[in-house]
């Protein structure tokens, strides 16, 4: 993730595990597979996340600032390629990670939102299918080379912006009052 998906071949995989090449292959049939094996990976730990979180009972927005500070831990050193390499060598990883916003990431968004807006820290007078699809959509944004190269842009800050401008946008004036003393808590 930190290299870029086409710049690391099967070899460097097998040399950085330690195991030879014909190893690695009892394991993944291709490089593809191994794409689509550790996507799966990556999603069932977000979506055991987000239960752990749930269960915690956290009000909508500790709930949503614990969930973005792991995103922010996972994702920090990915390659701006990586979604570019899925985009264009890779089209049935990226259609699994397309599938997983929609069916994960996009009924967490809602059901948070609509929490939030039950417990009065969010705004009642939004529309809660357009901000999660906003939501969503602005993922792939945060990846885009030419408005952020990360020559100039740490992938950490573009997010967590992008996460401050959510949060500020959906937010009742009772939840910006708490949502500062929250960044107060944490220093941010």
């Amino acid at each position: 993730m930190s290299l870029g998906i086409k710049s690391v071949t099967m070899d460097d995989i097998a040399s950085r595990l330690g195991v030879s090449k014909k190893t690695l292959y009892k394991y993944v049939s291709d490089k593809e597979d191994l794409i689509m094996k550790s996507l799966q990976v990556h999603h069932d730990s977000e979506c055991s996340f987000i239960e752990k979180m749930k269960e915690q009972n956290l009000n909508a927005i500790d709930e949503n600032f614990e969930i973005s500070r792991n995103i922010i831990a996972q994702i920090q050193n990915i390659h701006p390629s990586v979604m570019f390499d899925m985009d264009k060598y890779y089209p049935r990883a990226k259609k699994m990670f397309e599938d997983y916003k929609q069916e994960v990431v996009y009924k967490w968004v809602q059901d948070n939102l609509e929490r939030g807006i039950k417990e009065g820290l969010y705004r009642d007078d939004m529309n809660v299918q357009i901000i999660a699809g906003l939501y969503v959509t602005r993922m792939d944004d945060l990846f885009n080379p030419h408005y952020f190269p990360s020559t100039e842009f740490a992938f950490k800050d573009v997010y967590l912006e992008s996460f401050r401008s959510h949060l500020r946008g959906i937010a009742s004036d009772k939840g910006l009052k708490y949502w500062k003393e929250k960044m107060k808590e944490f220093n941010i």
